[in-house]
């Protein structure tokens, strides 16, 4: 019995502060994803977002480079 009054207490207390920290900026996102600025969605988040973008994409790049060369590295006898 007393198990279960210190899981609700805990409980109560997880989910009641949550509240209390986090404020709504929903309004705010909305505001800035819809802005006509001529950038596209992926980078209306700012600096980060670019960053994010170009290590996505050289990581894809290389990833691709890399594959390339394993399989004609591999297309060819090799000597023992």
């Amino acid at each position: 019995m007393r198990a279960l009054r210190v899981s609700q207490a805990l409980a109560r207390s997880f989910s009641s502060s949550s509240r209390h920290r986090f404020e709504n900026r929903v309004a705010e996102k909305q505001k800035l994803f819809q802005a006509d600025n001529d950038l596209p969605v992926h980078l209306k988040g700012g600096g980060m977002d670019g960053i994010l973008y170009r290590l996505t994409m050289a990581l894809t790049l290389g990833g691709t480079v890399y594959s390339l060369y394993s399989l004609g590295w591999a297309s060819f006898p090799h000597k023992k």
